[in-house]
């Protein structure tokens, strides 16, 4: 999961049940846990919060939007998989849209599975959040699990020795392919994708074609995609992909359904650095407050 606009550290909205007229949506956690000494525990989605490294991966828009994309285009999933799930923000988010979905994530690192876990349990999700520590690509990890009606990824966006490494080791990972491309997410997602399951992913707009053909590679027909700017007149930005496996779909379903759709731009930013309000919409969707 890269890190590319952050949100906002612990602040003093996360205390309170209204700040600035906006009421927090959702149920009370029971909490339990407390951040150690080099970790915070911040407001994610309603009442909910997360435990993230203080110098390490924290999570960003991306997560929040990944999260929103998916559960938006399929929305009534009963299971969810989240794959390279770092701290557990995606899953986290999707597990709060979809109250009635059983949630199965895959980290490789165990310090980030380890925030992951204690997010979990103090938001009180129980068994309904079960965390796999392994690699993605590895077939065995989720061996013997029924398939799944959405499939979330938020992918490293660049080869390692293109771009300098994070400072903290745990961050280095969700930046870079260390495990993996868009391309095993792909073959991961398409693998354990349940019939007219959805897969839903977020990569750089500048790389769009290498994540389309992350998913035709796959033999999964992308349906939506979604162009985010991040801040009005300038180019780099986000891209969201709904896909789906293409053996469940008639022949020619491509074509004839002009597949994919493009729907219109996210803009994050104004040119002056106020909050857009299309991404304000979407921050109020997933329980977080709107910025405007």
């Amino acid at each position: 999961m890269p890190q590319t606009e952050g949100m906002p550290r612990r602040a003093a909205f996360d205390d309170l049940d209204r700040f600035k007229g906006w009421t927090r949506p959702g149920p009370v956690p029971p909490g339990g846990p407390s951040p150690e000494a080099d970790e915070t525990l911040d407001g994610l989605c309603g009442r909910w919060r997360i435990f993230q490294k203080a110098k390490g991966h924290r999570f960003s828009v991306d997560d929040l939007l990944a999260a929103w994309y998916g559960t938006t285009w399929c929305p009534r999933p009963e299971r969810i998989a989240d794959l390279g799930s770092g701290i557990g923000s995606v899953g986290l988010l999707a597990a709060w849209r979809c109250p009635g979905a059983t949630l199965h994530t895959v980290e490789a690192q165990a310090q980030s599975a380890a925030l992951a876990h204690k997010s979990a349990a103090y938001n009180g999700l129980g068994d309904r959040y079960i965390i796999h520590e392994g690699d993605l690509r590895d077939p065995a990890v989720l061996a013997g699990e029924a398939p799944f009606d959405l499939v979330l990824g938020t992918p490293p966006y660049w080869p390692e020795g293109s771009r300098v490494p994070a400072a903290h080791p745990q961050a280095v990972p969700a930046r870079l392919e260390v495990r993996g491309t868009i391309a095993d997410y792909a073959h991961a997602a398409a693998r354990i994708l349940a019939p007219g399951g959805l897969f839903a992913c977020v990569f750089p707009n500048d790389q769009r074609d290498r994540a389309l053909a992350a998913l035709r590679e796959a033999d999964l027909l992308c349906l939506h995609r979604r162009e985010v700017v991040f801040k009005a007149g300038e180019p780099y930005g986000l891209d969201l992909f709904a896909a789906t496996r293409r053996q469940d779909l008639p022949e020619a379903f491509e074509t004839r359904a002009e597949c994919p759709e493009v729907e219109p731009p996210i803009l994050i930013r104004r040119a002056d650095g106020s909050v857009a309000p299309s991404i304000a919409r979407i921050r109020l969707a997933v329980g977080f407050p709107p910025g405007v």
